[in-house]
């Protein structure tokens, strides 16, 4: 019996010694793998586990602050477009108020000006009825003298002078 238990058959399987050697040493193997490699495999998987999550919640909270400030972004944008607008609104404003004031400047100046034309047109006039008044008067009393053969006194002169005055001016303003 001896020869059975180091060398038995089982069937398909032959049990010899180096079966047992074999399954000794996959036991011993599967002891020192439990108690030294697998830990540390078990160790590095965790950490990378562990990093592989870091990384995931770095890479959403790097999002997260990517789309706050994408959305801060916005709101300078379209703030800087109402400034802008605002700007723009502003400066339309400005030039309609200096076209306006342009306007009425150039409007107040040629009404001065035409005001002076006529000033200096009624004093041209003036003088120039003036003028004529002289060279009626001295025409007048030339006649005067002529027709009368006399020198006429000076209440009589003037007489006859504002009443040809009043004459010519009186035939003169109804001929217009």
């Amino acid at each position: 019996m001896p020869y059975l238990v180091t060398t038995g058959t089982a069937g398909v399987i032959d049990i010899n010694m180096t079966v047992v050697v074999e399954l000794v040493t996959f036991l011993v193997m599967l002891a020192v793998l439990a108690r030294y490699v697998y830990p540390r495999i078990v160790d590095v998987a965790e950490a990378r586990q562990r990093a592989v999550a870091q990384q995931l919640h770095d890479a959403e909270k790097a999002r997260e602050d990517a789309e706050a400030r994408l959305r801060e972004a916005e709101e300078k944008l379209v703030d800087a477009r109402k400034t802008a607008q605002g700007v723009i609104d502003s400066a339309a404003k400005s030039a309609e108020q200096l076209r306006q004031e342009l306007r009425q400047k150039s409007e107040e100046e040629s009404k001065r000006i035409l005001e002076s034309a006529r000033k200096e047109i009624t004093a041209e006039r003036d003088r120039a009825l003036q003028a004529v008044r002289t060279e009626v008067s001295a025409l007048v009393v030339a006649a005067t003298e002529k027709v009368i053969g006399e020198t006429l006194d000076e209440s009589k002169h003037r007489t006859l002078i504002e009443r040809a005055i009043e004459e010519v001016a009186a035939h003169g303003d109804g001929s217009r």
